[in-house]
Protein backbone atom coordinates (compact mmCIF):
# COMPACT_ATOMS: atom_id res chain seq x y z
CA UNK A 1 0.00 0.00 0.00
CA UNK A 2 0.95 3.29 -0.39
CA UNK A 3 3.19 4.71 2.35
CA UNK A 4 0.70 7.48 3.45
CA UNK A 5 -2.15 5.14 4.15
CA UNK A 6 0.24 2.92 5.68
CA UNK A 7 0.73 6.03 8.09
CA UNK A 8 -2.88 7.02 7.92
CA UNK A 9 -4.55 3.53 8.74
CA UNK A 10 -1.40 3.47 11.99
CA UNK A 11 -2.66 6.35 13.11
CA UNK A 12 -7.00 6.16 13.01
CA UNK A 13 -7.25 2.63 12.93
CA UNK A 14 -4.92 0.60 15.13
CA UNK A 15 -7.16 -2.03 16.20
CA UNK A 16 -9.30 -2.56 12.85
CA UNK A 17 -8.96 -6.36 11.30
CA UNK A 18 -7.42 -5.48 8.25
CA UNK A 19 -7.81 -8.61 6.58
CA UNK A 20 -11.01 -8.74 5.69
CA UNK A 21 -11.34 -9.22 2.35
CA UNK A 22 -14.02 -6.04 1.87
CA UNK A 23 -11.72 -3.59 3.37
CA UNK A 24 -8.98 -5.01 1.36
CA UNK A 25 -10.01 -4.51 -1.72
CA UNK A 26 -11.43 -0.45 -0.48
CA UNK A 27 -8.08 -0.35 1.25
CA UNK A 28 -6.15 -1.07 -2.44
CA UNK A 29 -8.27 0.96 -4.02
CA UNK A 30 -7.53 3.63 -2.18
CA UNK A 31 -3.65 3.07 -2.18
CA UNK A 32 -4.11 2.82 -6.30
CA UNK A 33 -5.86 6.15 -5.70
CA UNK A 34 -3.23 7.99 -4.23
CA UNK A 35 -0.36 6.54 -6.48
CA UNK A 36 -2.31 8.09 -9.12
CA UNK A 37 -2.75 11.37 -7.82
CA UNK A 38 1.22 11.31 -7.18
CA UNK A 39 1.73 10.51 -10.91
CA UNK A 40 -0.78 12.98 -12.17
CA UNK A 41 1.21 15.50 -10.33
CA UNK A 42 4.43 14.94 -11.44
CA UNK A 43 2.91 15.28 -14.92
CA UNK A 44 1.27 18.63 -14.58
CA UNK A 45 4.14 20.06 -12.90
CA UNK A 46 6.18 19.53 -16.00
CA UNK A 47 6.10 22.86 -17.45
CA UNK A 48 6.23 22.95 -20.93
CA UNK A 49 4.56 26.10 -23.37
CA UNK A 50 1.25 25.92 -24.93
CA UNK A 51 -0.94 28.60 -26.99
CA UNK A 52 -4.16 29.79 -25.21
CA UNK A 53 -6.39 27.80 -26.91
CA UNK A 54 -4.48 24.45 -25.83
CA UNK A 55 -3.91 25.93 -22.18
CA UNK A 56 -7.56 26.25 -21.98
CA UNK A 57 -8.18 22.85 -23.26
CA UNK A 58 -6.18 21.05 -21.10
CA UNK A 59 -7.16 23.04 -18.22
CA UNK A 60 -10.36 21.96 -18.57
CA UNK A 61 -9.48 18.15 -18.53
CA UNK A 62 -7.75 19.56 -15.01
CA UNK A 63 -10.81 21.03 -13.82
CA UNK A 64 -12.94 17.48 -14.95
CA UNK A 65 -10.50 15.44 -13.58
CA UNK A 66 -10.39 17.31 -10.29
CA UNK A 67 -14.30 16.44 -10.13
CA UNK A 68 -14.20 13.37 -10.65
CA UNK A 69 -12.22 12.95 -7.56
CA UNK A 70 -14.00 15.40 -5.67
CA UNK A 71 -16.97 12.86 -6.29
CA UNK A 72 -14.88 9.75 -5.66
CA UNK A 73 -13.82 11.32 -2.31
CA UNK A 74 -17.87 12.58 -1.56
CA UNK A 75 -18.52 8.31 -2.21
CA UNK A 76 -15.86 6.99 0.01
CA UNK A 77 -17.20 9.38 2.97
CA UNK A 78 -20.58 8.49 2.89
CA UNK A 79 -19.66 4.75 2.46
CA UNK A 80 -17.28 5.32 4.99
CA UNK A 81 -20.69 6.72 7.79
CA UNK A 82 -22.28 3.76 6.16
CA UNK A 83 -20.39 1.46 8.54
CA UNK A 84 -22.34 -0.05 11.68
CA UNK A 85 -22.74 2.63 14.02
CA UNK A 86 -21.72 0.84 16.86
CA UNK A 87 -19.63 -1.99 15.65
CA UNK A 88 -18.08 -4.73 17.83
CA UNK A 89 -14.22 -5.24 18.10
CA UNK A 90 -14.14 -7.96 15.31
CA UNK A 91 -16.73 -5.67 12.98
CA UNK A 92 -14.70 -2.58 13.28
CA UNK A 93 -13.92 -1.00 9.89
CA UNK A 94 -15.73 -3.35 8.11
CA UNK A 95 -17.80 -1.48 5.04
CA UNK A 96 -21.17 -3.08 3.56
CA UNK A 97 -20.73 -5.51 0.66
CA UNK A 98 -22.60 -3.52 -1.91
CA UNK A 99 -21.65 -0.37 -0.68
CA UNK A 100 -18.12 -1.28 -0.98
CA UNK A 101 -18.11 -2.42 -4.68
CA UNK A 102 -20.04 0.41 -5.32
CA UNK A 103 -16.82 2.62 -4.58
CA UNK A 104 -14.37 0.42 -5.57
CA UNK A 105 -16.08 0.44 -9.60
CA UNK A 106 -16.08 4.29 -9.20
CA UNK A 107 -12.38 4.07 -8.50
CA UNK A 108 -11.63 2.11 -11.42
CA UNK A 109 -13.49 4.15 -13.45
CA UNK A 110 -12.07 7.37 -12.45
CA UNK A 111 -8.55 5.60 -12.77
CA UNK A 112 -9.31 4.99 -16.39
CA UNK A 113 -10.25 8.75 -16.59
CA UNK A 114 -7.57 9.59 -14.97
CA UNK A 115 -5.17 7.42 -17.88
CA UNK A 116 -7.20 8.91 -20.93
CA UNK A 117 -6.33 12.63 -19.53
CA UNK A 118 -2.69 11.73 -19.34
CA UNK A 119 -2.67 10.39 -23.08
CA UNK A 120 -4.63 13.43 -23.82
CA UNK A 121 -2.05 15.73 -21.85
CA UNK A 122 1.02 14.32 -23.64
CA UNK A 123 -0.71 14.53 -26.95
CA UNK A 124 -1.34 18.22 -26.34
CA UNK A 125 2.43 18.78 -24.59
CA UNK A 126 3.98 16.89 -27.71
CA UNK A 127 2.01 19.13 -30.27
CA UNK A 128 2.00 22.28 -28.31
CA UNK A 129 5.96 21.50 -28.36
CA UNK A 130 6.29 20.87 -31.97
CA UNK A 131 4.04 24.58 -32.68
CA UNK A 132 6.45 26.30 -30.97
CA UNK A 133 9.38 25.11 -32.43
CA UNK A 134 7.83 25.62 -36.00
CA UNK A 135 7.28 29.16 -34.54
CA UNK A 136 10.26 29.64 -33.30
CA UNK A 137 12.21 28.61 -36.82
CA UNK A 138 9.09 30.65 -38.86
CA UNK A 139 10.58 33.89 -36.76
CA UNK A 140 14.30 33.25 -37.29
CA UNK A 141 13.45 32.54 -41.03
CA UNK A 142 11.61 36.18 -41.27
CA UNK A 143 13.94 37.63 -38.99
CA UNK A 144 16.78 36.89 -41.83
CA UNK A 145 14.89 37.85 -45.06
CA UNK A 146 13.83 41.10 -43.48
CA UNK A 147 16.71 42.68 -42.09
CA UNK A 148 19.08 41.18 -44.96
CA UNK A 149 17.86 43.30 -47.37
CA UNK A 150 17.88 45.79 -44.67
CA UNK A 151 21.40 45.42 -44.05
CA UNK A 152 22.05 46.38 -47.68
CA UNK A 153 19.21 48.87 -47.64
CA UNK A 154 20.66 50.98 -44.64
CA UNK A 155 24.90 50.30 -45.66
CA UNK A 156 24.26 51.34 -48.98
CA UNK A 157 22.18 54.88 -47.65
CA UNK A 158 25.61 55.58 -45.32
CA UNK A 159 27.92 54.83 -48.07
CA UNK A 160 25.83 57.79 -50.44
CA UNK A 161 25.68 59.93 -47.38
CA UNK A 162 29.56 60.36 -47.49
CA UNK A 163 29.73 60.76 -51.08
CA UNK A 164 29.31 64.88 -52.58
CA UNK A 165 25.58 64.84 -53.70
CA UNK A 166 22.79 67.64 -54.77
CA UNK A 167 21.51 69.06 -51.81
CA UNK A 168 17.76 67.84 -53.33
CA UNK A 169 19.24 64.06 -53.28
CA UNK A 170 20.84 64.58 -49.42
CA UNK A 171 17.14 65.43 -48.55
CA UNK A 172 15.95 62.06 -50.60
CA UNK A 173 18.99 60.28 -48.80
CA UNK A 174 17.56 61.34 -45.24
CA UNK A 175 14.30 60.44 -45.87
CA UNK A 176 15.01 57.04 -47.30
CA UNK A 177 17.25 56.79 -43.81
CA UNK A 178 14.53 58.05 -41.64
CA UNK A 179 12.17 55.68 -43.32
CA UNK A 180 14.66 52.44 -43.24
CA UNK A 181 15.49 53.58 -39.29
CA UNK A 182 11.39 53.13 -38.55
CA UNK A 183 10.95 50.24 -40.76
CA UNK A 184 13.69 48.81 -38.87
CA UNK A 185 12.27 49.45 -35.40
CA UNK A 186 8.72 48.13 -36.43
CA UNK A 187 10.52 44.95 -37.59
CA UNK A 188 12.32 44.81 -34.44
CA UNK A 189 9.12 45.06 -32.27
CA UNK A 190 7.17 42.20 -34.34
CA UNK A 191 10.03 39.46 -34.59
CA UNK A 192 11.89 39.87 -31.11
CA UNK A 193 8.55 40.21 -29.33
CA UNK A 194 7.75 36.97 -28.73
CA UNK A 195 11.81 36.23 -27.27
CA UNK A 196 10.96 39.58 -25.18
CA UNK A 197 7.68 38.19 -23.65
CA UNK A 198 9.99 34.79 -22.67
CA UNK A 199 12.65 36.70 -21.67
CA UNK A 200 14.99 34.78 -23.89
CA UNK A 201 17.01 38.03 -24.44
CA UNK A 202 20.58 38.62 -24.99
CA UNK A 203 22.07 42.24 -23.77
CA UNK A 204 25.45 43.19 -25.98
CA UNK A 205 27.57 45.43 -23.82
CA UNK A 206 29.06 47.61 -27.15
CA UNK A 207 29.85 51.61 -27.05
CA UNK A 208 27.19 54.33 -27.02
CA UNK A 209 27.08 57.37 -27.74
CA UNK A 210 24.26 58.80 -26.10
CA UNK A 211 23.83 62.57 -27.71
CA UNK A 212 24.30 61.13 -30.90
CA UNK A 213 21.16 58.23 -30.18
CA UNK A 214 18.98 60.34 -29.04
CA UNK A 215 19.66 63.12 -32.14
CA UNK A 216 18.96 60.42 -34.40
CA UNK A 217 15.79 59.08 -32.83
CA UNK A 218 14.83 62.81 -32.97
CA UNK A 219 15.31 62.96 -36.57
CA UNK A 220 13.76 59.25 -37.06
CA UNK A 221 10.16 60.46 -35.79
CA UNK A 222 10.48 64.40 -36.88
CA UNK A 223 8.63 63.40 -40.25
CA UNK A 224 5.98 61.50 -37.80
CA UNK A 225 5.63 64.42 -35.60
CA UNK A 226 5.42 67.14 -38.41
CA UNK A 227 2.54 65.45 -39.90
CA UNK A 228 0.56 66.10 -36.41
CA UNK A 229 1.95 69.40 -36.10
CA UNK A 230 3.95 68.00 -33.26
CA UNK A 231 7.84 69.57 -32.03
CA UNK A 232 10.26 67.78 -30.58
CA UNK A 233 13.03 68.76 -28.20
CA UNK A 234 15.78 67.29 -26.60
CA UNK A 235 17.01 68.54 -23.51
CA UNK A 236 20.82 67.14 -21.93
CA UNK A 237 22.83 67.07 -18.99
CA UNK A 238 25.85 69.10 -19.46
CA UNK A 239 27.14 66.26 -17.72
CA UNK A 240 26.41 63.40 -19.77
CA UNK A 241 29.55 60.93 -20.81
CA UNK A 242 30.44 61.27 -24.02
CA UNK A 243 30.45 57.35 -24.43
CA UNK A 244 28.26 54.38 -22.14
CA UNK A 245 28.54 50.66 -22.72
CA UNK A 246 25.16 49.09 -23.03
CA UNK A 247 22.73 47.83 -25.29
CA UNK A 248 22.22 50.25 -27.87
CA UNK A 249 19.81 48.80 -29.70
CA UNK A 250 17.58 48.05 -26.59
CA UNK A 251 17.43 51.23 -25.47
CA UNK A 252 16.82 52.58 -28.75
CA UNK A 253 14.05 50.48 -28.84
CA UNK A 254 12.70 51.88 -25.61
CA UNK A 255 13.16 55.08 -26.56
CA UNK A 256 11.46 54.96 -29.72
CA UNK A 257 8.43 53.43 -28.50
CA UNK A 258 8.29 55.94 -26.04
CA UNK A 259 8.49 58.60 -28.23
CA UNK A 260 6.53 57.14 -30.85
CA UNK A 261 3.67 56.37 -28.23
CA UNK A 262 3.97 60.15 -27.12
CA UNK A 263 3.27 61.69 -30.96
CA UNK A 264 1.01 59.59 -31.58
CA UNK A 265 -1.46 60.80 -28.61
CA UNK A 266 -0.09 64.30 -29.12
CA UNK A 267 -1.48 67.21 -31.97
CA UNK A 268 -0.44 70.28 -32.41
CA UNK A 269 1.84 69.85 -28.99
CA UNK A 270 5.32 69.15 -27.44
CA UNK A 271 7.30 66.06 -27.12
CA UNK A 272 9.90 66.99 -25.21
CA UNK A 273 13.30 63.95 -24.50
CA UNK A 274 14.89 64.74 -21.36
CA UNK A 275 18.15 62.73 -20.08
CA UNK A 276 20.09 63.47 -16.77
CA UNK A 277 22.93 62.07 -14.86
CA UNK A 278 21.77 60.69 -11.53
CA UNK A 279 24.55 59.32 -9.87
CA UNK A 280 28.15 58.37 -10.98
CA UNK A 281 31.32 56.62 -9.17
CA UNK A 282 34.42 55.06 -10.59
CA UNK A 283 32.98 52.83 -12.80
CA UNK A 284 29.45 53.42 -12.98
CA UNK A 285 26.76 56.07 -14.04
CA UNK A 286 23.32 56.19 -13.96
CA UNK A 287 21.30 58.21 -16.49
CA UNK A 288 17.62 58.97 -15.93
CA UNK A 289 15.66 58.94 -19.67
CA UNK A 290 12.52 61.08 -19.46
CA UNK A 291 9.68 61.67 -22.86
CA UNK A 292 7.09 64.12 -22.08
CA UNK A 293 4.22 64.85 -23.98
CA UNK A 294 1.67 67.63 -23.84
CA UNK A 295 -1.20 65.19 -25.45
CA UNK A 296 -4.04 63.82 -24.44
CA UNK A 297 -2.88 61.66 -20.78
CA UNK A 298 -4.02 58.83 -19.57
CA UNK A 299 -7.30 58.45 -17.18
CA UNK A 300 -6.16 56.80 -13.68
CA UNK A 301 -8.25 53.73 -14.18
CA UNK A 302 -6.36 53.09 -17.37
CA UNK A 303 -2.75 53.24 -16.01
CA UNK A 304 -2.55 49.30 -14.86
CA UNK A 305 -3.57 47.96 -18.03
CA UNK A 306 -1.64 50.10 -20.79
CA UNK A 307 1.49 48.38 -20.10
CA UNK A 308 -0.14 45.02 -21.28
CA UNK A 309 0.10 43.30 -24.51
CA UNK A 310 -2.13 43.80 -27.47
CA UNK A 311 -3.81 46.38 -24.53
CA UNK A 312 -4.52 50.16 -25.04
CA UNK A 313 -6.61 52.47 -22.89
CA UNK A 314 -10.02 52.21 -24.30
CA UNK A 315 -11.32 50.88 -27.34
CA UNK A 316 -11.77 53.50 -29.50
CA UNK A 317 -7.64 53.88 -29.09
CA UNK A 318 -7.20 51.34 -31.80
CA UNK A 319 -9.62 53.25 -34.00
CA UNK A 320 -8.82 56.76 -33.74
CA UNK A 321 -4.99 56.87 -33.48
CA UNK A 322 -4.12 52.72 -34.58
CA UNK A 323 -0.96 51.14 -33.38
CA UNK A 324 -0.74 47.23 -32.15
CA UNK A 325 -0.58 47.79 -28.56
CA UNK A 326 2.94 46.27 -28.50
CA UNK A 327 5.28 49.38 -27.84
CA UNK A 328 4.56 49.96 -24.06
CA UNK A 329 4.67 45.73 -23.49
CA UNK A 330 8.29 46.10 -25.01
CA UNK A 331 9.44 49.03 -23.10
CA UNK A 332 8.49 47.65 -19.49
CA UNK A 333 9.32 43.86 -20.43
CA UNK A 334 13.02 45.21 -21.78
CA UNK A 335 13.04 47.48 -18.54
CA UNK A 336 12.06 44.43 -15.93
CA UNK A 337 14.95 42.08 -17.98
CA UNK A 338 17.06 44.67 -16.77
CA UNK A 339 16.20 45.15 -13.22
CA UNK A 340 14.30 48.11 -13.94
CA UNK A 341 10.72 49.45 -14.21
CA UNK A 342 9.40 52.45 -16.24
CA UNK A 343 7.36 55.17 -14.73
CA UNK A 344 4.64 57.28 -15.39
CA UNK A 345 3.19 60.29 -14.35
CA UNK A 346 -0.29 61.61 -16.50
CA UNK A 347 -3.57 63.26 -16.14
CA UNK A 348 -6.35 63.15 -18.22
CA UNK A 349 -5.98 66.12 -21.07
CA UNK A 350 -3.00 67.70 -20.13
CA UNK A 351 -0.17 65.02 -20.95
CA UNK A 352 2.00 61.98 -19.89
CA UNK A 353 5.53 61.69 -18.65
CA UNK A 354 7.17 58.68 -18.76
CA UNK A 355 10.49 58.01 -17.43
CA UNK A 356 12.70 55.07 -16.07
CA UNK A 357 16.96 55.04 -14.66
CA UNK A 358 19.50 53.18 -16.18
CA UNK A 359 23.11 52.11 -14.79
CA UNK A 360 25.65 52.09 -17.54
CA UNK A 361 29.26 50.64 -17.15
CA UNK A 362 31.50 53.45 -18.28
CA UNK A 363 33.95 53.62 -21.40
CA UNK A 364 37.56 52.65 -20.01
CA UNK A 365 38.86 54.64 -23.09
CA UNK A 366 36.78 57.85 -22.28
CA UNK A 367 39.43 59.36 -20.38
CA UNK A 368 41.99 59.15 -23.57
CA UNK A 369 39.22 60.20 -25.91
CA UNK A 370 37.95 63.12 -24.37
CA UNK A 371 37.33 66.43 -26.12
CA UNK A 372 38.17 64.18 -29.62
CA UNK A 373 34.50 63.80 -31.80
CA UNK A 374 34.68 60.09 -33.13
CA UNK A 375 31.69 61.85 -35.95
CA UNK A 376 34.26 63.96 -37.11
CA UNK A 377 37.05 61.11 -37.54
CA UNK A 378 37.31 58.67 -40.11
CA UNK A 379 37.55 54.86 -39.09
CA UNK A 380 40.92 53.74 -40.12
CA UNK A 381 41.61 49.91 -41.07
CA UNK A 382 45.31 50.70 -42.47
CA UNK A 383 47.18 47.42 -42.82
CA UNK A 384 44.31 45.16 -41.88
CA UNK A 385 43.59 42.33 -43.54
CA UNK A 386 39.59 40.73 -43.71
CA UNK A 387 38.16 38.03 -44.98
CA UNK A 388 34.79 38.61 -45.87
CA UNK A 389 32.09 35.75 -46.02
CA UNK A 390 28.97 36.53 -47.29
CA UNK A 391 26.33 34.90 -49.93
CA UNK A 392 24.41 38.02 -50.77
CA UNK A 393 26.17 40.03 -53.55
CA UNK A 394 24.44 43.16 -52.48
CA UNK A 395 25.52 43.18 -48.74
CA UNK A 396 28.63 41.34 -49.50
CA UNK A 397 29.53 44.55 -52.10
CA UNK A 398 28.06 46.78 -49.91
CA UNK A 399 30.42 45.83 -46.80
CA UNK A 400 33.30 45.44 -48.68
CA UNK A 401 32.89 48.66 -50.30
CA UNK A 402 32.58 50.47 -46.17
CA UNK A 403 36.00 48.13 -45.08
CA UNK A 404 37.76 49.50 -48.38
CA UNK A 405 36.86 53.05 -47.32
CA UNK A 406 38.15 52.44 -44.10
CA UNK A 407 41.65 51.26 -45.66
CA UNK A 408 41.34 47.56 -45.11
CA UNK A 409 42.40 44.80 -47.37
CA UNK A 410 38.96 42.84 -48.12
CA UNK A 411 38.80 39.68 -49.78
CA UNK A 412 35.34 37.86 -50.05
CA UNK A 413 34.09 34.36 -49.84
CA UNK A 414 30.98 33.06 -51.41
CA UNK A 415 29.97 30.58 -48.69
CA UNK A 416 31.79 28.53 -45.55
CA UNK A 417 33.52 25.94 -48.27
CA UNK A 418 35.44 28.81 -50.24
CA UNK A 419 36.37 30.72 -46.97
CA UNK A 420 37.83 27.52 -45.09
CA UNK A 421 39.79 26.64 -48.79
CA UNK A 422 41.20 30.11 -48.21
CA UNK A 423 41.73 30.46 -45.09
CA UNK A 424 44.23 27.51 -45.82
CA UNK A 425 46.47 29.86 -48.30
CA UNK A 426 46.65 32.73 -46.63
CA UNK A 427 46.79 34.54 -43.28
CA UNK A 428 43.40 37.15 -42.07
CA UNK A 429 43.56 39.22 -39.90
CA UNK A 430 39.78 39.06 -39.08
CA UNK A 431 36.95 37.14 -40.43
CA UNK A 432 33.50 38.58 -40.78
CA UNK A 433 31.29 35.13 -40.78
CA UNK A 434 27.91 35.26 -42.48
CA UNK A 435 25.68 32.16 -40.92
CA UNK A 436 23.12 30.96 -43.25
CA UNK A 437 24.88 30.63 -46.49
CA UNK A 438 24.65 27.69 -49.23
CA UNK A 439 26.97 24.63 -49.61
CA UNK A 440 28.71 25.59 -45.92
CA UNK A 441 27.22 27.36 -43.23
CA UNK A 442 29.03 29.68 -41.51
CA UNK A 443 28.89 27.88 -37.59
CA UNK A 444 30.36 24.62 -39.61
CA UNK A 445 32.95 27.04 -41.56
CA UNK A 446 33.70 28.64 -37.85
CA UNK A 447 34.36 25.28 -36.29
CA UNK A 448 36.76 24.07 -38.98
CA UNK A 449 38.38 27.18 -38.98
CA UNK A 450 39.11 27.17 -35.52
CA UNK A 451 40.55 23.04 -36.09
CA UNK A 452 43.49 25.08 -38.26
CA UNK A 453 43.88 28.23 -35.74
CA UNK A 454 42.02 28.66 -32.67
CA UNK A 455 43.09 32.76 -32.10
CA UNK A 456 42.05 34.45 -35.66
CA UNK A 457 39.31 36.56 -34.25
CA UNK A 458 36.16 35.71 -35.93
CA UNK A 459 32.97 37.80 -36.02
CA UNK A 460 29.40 36.43 -36.57
CA UNK A 461 27.10 38.56 -39.08
CA UNK A 462 23.88 37.38 -38.73
CA UNK A 463 20.09 38.65 -39.17
CA UNK A 464 18.58 36.46 -36.40
CA UNK A 465 19.10 37.65 -32.86
CA UNK A 466 17.94 34.54 -31.76
CA UNK A 467 18.47 33.07 -27.98
CA UNK A 468 19.59 29.93 -29.97
CA UNK A 469 21.79 31.76 -32.99
CA UNK A 470 23.44 33.42 -30.05
CA UNK A 471 24.15 29.55 -28.17
CA UNK A 472 25.31 28.31 -31.53
CA UNK A 473 27.42 31.38 -31.91
CA UNK A 474 29.90 31.06 -28.77
CA UNK A 475 29.71 27.02 -28.91
CA UNK A 476 31.42 27.09 -32.62
CA UNK A 477 34.25 29.10 -30.91
CA UNK A 478 32.79 32.74 -32.85
CA UNK A 479 34.42 35.56 -30.77
CA UNK A 480 31.74 38.41 -31.24
CA UNK A 481 28.97 39.01 -33.69
CA UNK A 482 26.99 41.76 -35.17
CA UNK A 483 23.18 42.21 -35.95
CA UNK A 484 21.82 43.38 -39.19
CA UNK A 485 21.69 45.64 -40.28
CA UNK A 486 24.51 46.97 -38.63
CA UNK A 487 25.63 50.91 -37.86
CA UNK A 488 28.71 51.11 -39.61
CA UNK A 489 30.02 52.65 -36.45
CA UNK A 490 28.87 49.88 -34.25
CA UNK A 491 31.11 47.70 -37.09
CA UNK A 492 34.10 49.40 -36.53
CA UNK A 493 33.76 50.13 -32.82
CA UNK A 494 33.81 45.49 -32.59
CA UNK A 495 36.68 45.30 -35.05
CA UNK A 496 38.29 47.84 -33.14
CA UNK A 497 38.55 45.30 -29.85
CA UNK A 498 39.95 42.38 -32.14
CA UNK A 499 42.76 44.36 -34.17
CA UNK A 500 44.77 47.46 -33.42
CA UNK A 501 42.92 50.28 -35.30
CA UNK A 502 42.34 53.62 -34.99
CA UNK A 503 40.19 56.68 -36.03
CA UNK A 504 42.14 59.31 -37.61
CA UNK A 505 41.07 63.09 -38.75
CA UNK A 506 39.36 63.84 -41.71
Amino acid sequence: MHPTLIAQIAKHLPDVNLKDAGLQALLGAISLHYDTMERDKRLTEHAFEVSEREYQEILNDLRRENELKQESISKIKAATQALNPNPSPSEQGELKGEELLDVIRFLEQQIQETKHLEEELLKAKEAAESSSKAKSNFLSVMSHEIRTPLNAIIGYIHLLSNENSHQTQEEYLKAISISSQNLLNLVNDILDFSKIEEGRIEFQMRKINVRNMVQELKLANAFKASERENKITVMLDQDLPEHVLGDEVRLSQILNNLISNAIKFTNGGQISIEINKISENNTKVCLQFKVKDTGVGIAPEAKSIIFERFTQANSEINRQYGGSGLGLSIVKKLLELQGKTIELESELGKGSTFFFDMSFEKDPDEDSQRGKNPEKQAPDLSGVRILLVEDMYLNSIMAKTMLSNWKAEVELAENGQIALEMFKERHYDLILMDLQMPVMDGITATIKIRSLDPKVPIIALTASSSFETQNEIKSSGMDDYISKPFNPYSLFETIKKYVKVEYTNY
